[in-house]
């Protein structure tokens, strides 16, 4: 069985459509059983948010801060599920809330790392 990455992504607001308390319950809510549905499967590895602020370091010891006026979509978070294929794992990835709600979901086959960094085979591809 594979890890494949689902990366979140929704188009930057400029706050006017925040919702309201109630609306974000009922979107947790869908997130939490879609979750919870996929870890009651044995699919589920990680999942996390993202808080907007983050820095982009660049060649010349350039800093800039995020999120960037020239950014139309912010990443929100991912989540890691075990498939034994892509098209498993776009097939999980179809009922996500983030789709419902107009975002996307990018789905990304995670490349395992079974070497220590100290090791002389670190990062070999085999």
């Amino acid at each position: 069985m594979k890890e494949f990455m689902m990366i979140f992504r929704n188009e930057k607001s400029d706050g006017s459509k925040i919702p309201s308390e109630e609306q974000m319950q009922l979107i947790m809510s869908e997130w939490q059983s879609w979750i919870k549905g996929i870890a009651a499967n044995g699919k589920f590895s990680g999942t996390n948010r993202l808080y907007p602020e983050g820095r982009t370091l660049k060649p010349g010891n350039i800093v800039t801060d995020g999120p960037y006026a020239e950014v139309k979509e912010m990443i929100g978070g991912y989540l890691i599920v075990k498939a034994d294929s892509l098209e498993e794992a776009v097939k999980m990835a179809e009922s996500c809330p983030n789709i419902k709600y107009g975002g996307n979901v990018e789905v990304r086959t995670v490349m395992p790392i079974n070497n220590e960094p100290a090791s002389n085979s670190f990062l070999n591809v085999q």
